[in-house]
């Protein structure tokens, strides 16, 4: 079996403020920064820290088991009922061990994230916020929590969210963005305090994972096991602006002698917007069933219910930013909000009686800075069935068969578009109806010195997804009790018109055959290869042309095929605490499938483009090869590792946009290849009992290969970092646990990132810094009998953007232009606190 990768990130939030821009852009730092803190983390650099790092199990540390159920030895005991206590504690200890960190690992660069290290977060923070503490890996939000799906973006080593491969419990997840058809975002799939682990693959491959998109590695989920034992959890946490978070989880404990056993959880998070008006709100219901089969197998259902119910935060530009201030947002909440969209509407149509609200003449682009409304509806079902069969002692068989469907709809107020009764805005939605089915197989043998693996995995999915147009009341009659504007977030009326429509259906199957030769105890070899075959058809049924600028939206069948996509690793433990690994693959993204103007897919652009694309042969799946090596020191004082890793890119697809952001002009791009290089460096200190210093550094060195020639115009791209994605990171933390306290101070620098392909506009860096505290209460037995059955009660506090910074978060959400600025990027929450209460019965 072969060991997990990469330093033990700290278990606390990681956070920065902004220190740098450029001259054409606004400057973010917040003056009167809290200069001590940063000096004092920075002082600690190249030393590193994971939370409660006192305590193994607390971390999010590599596991380096090669016998993880083997127990501590245990010293001899004399008497019998000793030896029976010892042998219980012993059992107790070999369980948890295996629950946690004993699960098979085929390739070299993996690392885990515990469950530990997610409940350290504050309750309902998004898994992936936590995973970002690792070096190389970045995620942003416009929410502390990162519950926006909207704005959330993930990226690990260059790597964006829809070029990694997720499941959870082994169904597939398909790619994380949010206008993606074939999965479903992980905060939808799961509540957080559910996920028992997280296994992210950081280096070239995980050929096992079932994904069409893993170009960059995998992230797989698994969900936590009921309870041997009967009980329950509340939480509750509050935060700033109204904000509430519940989590209420029963589990069965063991029904019968086999080990039958269910859990069944709620989770409600609710929050008002920081700025603006409006707020965030959903549920979710998780539950999951096992059934033992004998000592070896089992069988097990997990299911999801999710629904979300979000007023969205306003997309803005550098010029809005300049122009209009940190805080423009829509109008929806604040006072007189509709007579001043509707006055704004007349006024960006040009009709008589318009006005913009003061200050907004100051911008280019004064209509599109705020709008009305804007909102997320969503619903989702998700239900996996698994078997885990041993079928000899050297055979296993898993199977997964999974069903999701999906009501999704995005809303914005369009100033551009009249009424039908002369309203001179309309409230414009796209609305998606999505099934996906699928299975999974595999059949995993040993024999000898091999681990030997091969599987398939099959998914059809099916969507029908609309834009359409609801008619928006008078100003007369919304101001006399008449009428009342469309809400976005609840039942909407009868569409006047069907602005633009398309179907998109999806046959999908992966194979895979890998094999994990140890050839001695401390040194394994992996060779395996993947084949992926993907076919899409897809063609509107309604079009608008009016609305949609274009005689005819694409259509037609695309395929992706790769027959041999090789993955070659290994891992030498060659000294006590040292190890060195490298890993080596190639790989293949299928064609994205997004509809009309909704991200880099062919099928996002009008019938012409699409067969243009064809013609000149542009049309190319992305694919690449990945290339890493590293090095990793474990010891009890100390942690450490270097992680340096090559990709060479290419056909990389993106999506280029101008104009407004409500029926923006957008193509798909071919930008060619991308090189890139980089290296991570990490280091954990544990000097002392309870103490805990981390820090990590990363840099991307990530270029365009070649210049973009669009509609006539060379852009000069060669050279340039790649979008979205900065050069350089660093991330610190300082933690200390004392008896039941422990608290945490954690600091991260994002440097610049370039938000145009030629580099002319760039995002500004920033630090940002998080506080955090606990204090362990125990069983209340201790002071109660009648609180007895009060278990494990815990206080929490955090503050997010601890020193109020201003920052840019989300880029690129609407796609990002050529050259000069756009509207596509969202800004940090400020400062947020947060305090928790929970208890286990």
């Amino acid at each position: 079996m072969m060991s997990n990768n990469n330093i033990p990130s700290p278990d606390q939030d990681a956070c920065c403020f902004p220190v740098s821009g450029s001259r054409s852009q606004p400057d973010l730092r917040r003056k009167g920064a809290s200069s001590f803190l940063v000096w004092v983390l920075a002082s600690t650099a190249f030393s590193c820290c994971a939370a409660q790092a006192a305590d193994p199990k607390k971390q999010a540390r590599p596991v380096v088991h090669h016998n993880p159920g083997k127990a501590a030895p245990v010293a001899p005991v004399r008497s019998k009922a000793a030896r029976a206590r010892r042998a219980t504690a012993r059992e107790a200890l070999e369980s948890e061990s295996m629950q946690v960190t004993a699960h098979h690992v085929p390739h070299g660069a993996v690392t885990t994230v515990s469950s530990e290290a997610l409940a350290d977060a504050v309750p309902g923070t998004n898994p992936l916020k936590v995973l970002a503490r690792q070096p190389g890996v970045m995620f942003q939000s416009d929410d502390p929590q990162g519950m926006d799906t909207w704005s959330t973006q993930f990226y690990m080593h260059g790597f964006l969210q829809n070029q990694i491969g997720m499941t959870l419990d082994g169904i597939p997840l398909g790619d994380q963005e949010f206008h993606t058809f074939n999965g479903l975002n992980s905060v939808n799939a799961i509540s957080a305090e559910n996920v028992g682990r997280m296994d992210v693959s950081m280096g070239a491959g995980a050929e096992s994972v079932a994904s069409t998109s893993n170009l960059g590695g995998a992230v797989e989920y698994v969900s936590s096991d009921p309870k041997h034992k009967a009980g329950g959890l509340a939480s509750q946490t509050f935060g700033s602006n109204s904000g509430f978070h519940t989590f209420l989880r029963m589990d069965s404990g063991d029904l019968n002698k086999s080990g039958t056993r269910f859990y069944v959880s709620y989770m409600r998070n609710s929050q008002d917007k920081w700025k603006g008006g409006g707020d965030q709100f959903g549920q979710q219901v998780n539950a999951k069933f096992v059934q033992p089969i004998g000592e070896r197998s089992s069988i097990s259902s997990f299911f999801d219910y999710n629904l979300t119910q979000s007023y969205l935060y306003q997309d803005m530009s550098f010029d809005m930013l300049k122009n209009g201030g940190y805080g423009i947002d829509n109008f929806y909440g604040t006072p007189n909000a509709y007579k001043k969209a509707y006055l704004s509407a007349l006024s960006a149509n040009g009709l008589p009686g318009g006005a913009l609200p003061a200050g907004y003449s100051k911008m280019s682009d004064p209509w599109d800075a705020s709008y009305y409304d804007g909102a997320l509806v969503e619903r989702d079902y998700l239900g996996g069935l698994k078997a885990n069969l041993a079928l000899t002692d050297r055979l296993r068989w898993e199977s997964v068969v999974y069903g999701h469907g999906q009501y999704l709809r995005g809303t914005w107020a369009n100033p551009y578009v009249s009424s039908p009764n002369g309203a001179p805005l309309i409230d414009q939605a796209t609305v998606t109806h999505s099934q996906r089915f699928g299975f999974t197989s595999a059949l995993h043998y040993q024999i000898a010195h091999n681990d030997i693996s091969g599987g398939v995995w099959y998914e059809n999915f099916h969507t029908d997804v609309g834009r359409f147009g609801y008619e928006e009341p008078l100003l007369s009659d919304v101001e006399s009790g008449k009428a009342k504007p469309v809400n976005s977030v609840g039942e909407l009326p009868d569409p006047y018109a069907t602005l633009w429509g398309q179907n998109l259906n999806s046959n999908s199957f992966t194979a895979f055959v890998q094999d994990t030769y140890h050839v001695l105890p401390n040194l394994s070899l992996h060779f395996g290869f993947k084949s992926l075959l993907q076919t899409v058809r897809g063609g509107q049924y309604a079009n608008d042309e009016s609305y949609t600028g274009v005689g005819q939206i694409a259509g037609g069948s695309i395929t992706t095929a790769k027959a041999f996509l090789p993955h070659i690793s290994g891992d030498w433990h060659f000294l006590k605490h040292h190890e060195l690994y490298f890993d080596i693959a190639e790989n293949v993204k299928s064609y994205p499938v997004q509809a009309f103007k909704e991200g880099a897919s062919p099928f996002s652009v009008s019938q012409s483009a699409y067969n243009q694309l064809l013609q000149n042969g542009g049309l190319k799946p992305e694919t690449d090869w990945n290339f890493a090596v590293g090095y990793r020191f474990t010891h009890k004082y100390a942690l450490a590792s270097v992680h340096a890793y090559r990709t060479n890119f290419h056909n990389r697809l993106q999506q280029v946009t101008s104009g407004s952001i409500v029926n923006p002009i957008s193509t798909v791009a071919n930008v060619g290849g991308v090189t890139m290089n980089g290296v991570d460096a990490g280091l954990t200190l544990m000097p002392v009992k309870g103490l805990s210093l981390y820090n990590s550094i990363s840099y991307n060195h990530a270029t365009y290969d070649n210049n973009v020639t669009e509609s006539g115009t060379t852009y000069h791209t060669k050279g340039q970092q790649i979008v979205a994605y900065p050069r350089f990171m660093y991330k610190a933390s300082l933690a200390y646990e004392w008896r039941n306290f422990s608290a945490h101070l954690d600091t991260q620098f994002l440097g610049t990132r370039n938000y145009s392909y030629t580099g002319d506009m760039k995002i500004p860096s920033y630090w940002i810094e998080t506080l955090g505290a606990r204090y362990r209460f125990g069983n209340l037995g201790k002071y109660s009998r009648s609180l007895d059955f009060v278990q494990n009660l815990t206080f929490e506090f955090n503050v997010y953007n601890l020193t109020n910074t201003k920052y840019i978060s989300t880029m690129g959400e609407n796609g990002v232009p050529m050259s000069g600025d756009y509207q596509s990027f969202l800004v940090g929450a400020p400062r947020q606190y947060y305090g928790t209460l929970k208890a286990e019965f």
